[in-house]
């Protein structure tokens, strides 16, 4: 309780700190920047004081703070329209704690869409253990150092990003199996004209047939075996010179009427 007062006289100091110009610093953490700028973060701590210091460092940021006092005040934030999914919880709480609030998020929601973090003065490392096997992806000690807990956070967007960019190529990558043509199976096809019966007991040329059921495109010429029957059928000839055996720069062929 003496602790909690404190803080709350030392509010107006910590906000002229707040709204302090910020300048760079020797360390790296406390000047990057983040790049989404309209991502919610849901805030569950039920001190005031706490609550407050919280919601200033995620607007400093660049995040946009969702404030709940307890797991039950959390659970009504994440059934609304877009709820947040990166998620800053403390574990001792009225009415539903932070261990509760997760197993509940776990347990409606078993998928890895939501990234949470506990943020607790219990240290023990059994403690630790038991709030991250009940599903919280970080744990953070308090009282917590601000540029630790800014890199923390932005490793929860980095991951929430990656998965939702991931979840769209799976995505792109399942309506492109959706939309592939294949050939399987027994096809019944004419022996003599080589046409193709289809499920409607129609008979279609095989090219047509092929078109329809795959990505593949027909383009049309003749063998040497076809042209040497066309030739001798119609009494043609190719320069005098078997067709097998010319090359393919001279394969023109000129029409004359064969010689007795």
């Amino acid at each position: 309780a003496a602790s909690v007062a404190s803080l709350g006289k030392a509010r107006p100091e910590f906000c002229n700190w707040l709204n302090k110009p910020k300048e760079p610093t020797s360390d790296p953490r406390e000047n990057m920047e983040t790049k989404d700028k309209n991502m919610k973060v849901l805030c569950v701590e039920d001190n005031k004081t706490m609550s407050y210091i919280l919601s200033a460092l995620m607007e400093k940021w660049g995040y946009h703070p969702l404030m709940a006092s307890n797991g039950k005040e959390a659970l009504k934030h994440l059934s609304g329209d877009e709820p947040p999914m990166l998620i800053l919880t403390d574990w001792m709480m009225p009415e539903m704690n932070g261990l509760e609030l997760i197993k509940e998020i776990r347990h409606s929601d078993p998928s890895p869409g939501r990234y949470i973090i506990i943020l607790s003065a219990r240290t023990e490392k059994n403690q630790i253990v038991e709030g991250l096997e009940a599903g919280a992806n970080d744990y953070i000690q308090k009282p917590f150092d601000s540029a630790e807990l800014k890199c923390r956070v932005d490793i929860g967007r980095r991951t929430l990003e990656l998965q939702h960019t991931l979840s769209a190529k799976i995505a792109e990558l399942n309506l492109a199996l959706d939309t592939i043509k294949t050939l399987e199976g027994l096809i019944p096809i004419c022996m003599y004209c080589k046409k193709i019966r289809t499920d409607d007991d129609y008979w279609e040329q095989i090219e047509s047939y092929i078109e329809k059921h795959s990505d593949a495109k027909f383009t049309h010429g003749i063998c040497n075996d076809c042209m040497k029957k066309i030739m001798k059928e119609n009494n043609l000839s190719i320069n005098h010179e078997p067709i097998a055996k010319l090359p393919l720069e001279r394969r023109s062929y000129d029409r004359h009427k064969s010689q007795p």
